[in-house]
């Protein structure tokens, strides 16, 4: 299969589901991902950037939880909506261990995904944490954006 924007925007859209999933669930990720290959079409999906996300979240999720947890504001993590909260861990696994996907790339598809998929105008909230994020691991990349 051809990697494609569009195959990695599919598996982005799954991976956020089985994180949501595995975070409300607290199911074993293996069987998540397991379903997802099962009960889905993925002939159109990048199934080794899904499956990165889906294994890498999780082993990851305290490091990636404090990567953005500084700029929740006031916010706890327990308080944050599960989509948002998925969507930033699936971002800051992205900016962490994808150096070959441009920043802004990682920051349009999770504010996209929170358009669908989130809370009214959590989008916003997205695209104002992962852009701080961002600042702090591809800060070479983000200043070179900004000249």
């Amino acid at each position: 299969m051809k990697i494609s924007a569009a195959t990695r925007s599919r598996a982005r859209v799954f991976a956020m589901q089985a994180i949501y999933q595995w975070q409300m669930t607290g199911n074993p990720i293996h069987l998540i991902e397991a379903g997802f290959h099962a009960d889905n079409d993925m002939s159109k999906v990048d199934t080794d950037y899904f499956q990165q996300i889906v294994r890498g979240v999780p082993s990851q999720v305290a490091e990636l939880d404090s990567l953005f947890q500084p700029y929740l504001r006031t916010l706890r993590l327990e308080k944050l909506d599960p989509v948002t909260k998925a969507l930033l861990r699936q971002a800051c696994f992205e900016f962490k261990s994808r150096a070959d996907v441009p920043y802004k790339v990682v920051i349009n598809e999770a504010v996209n995904l929170a358009k669908k998929y989130g809370a009214e105008d959590s989008h916003k909230f997205v695209n104002g944490v992962l852009d701080k994020v961002a600042g702090d691991l591809r800060s070479l990349e983000v200043s070179a954006a900004k000249k």
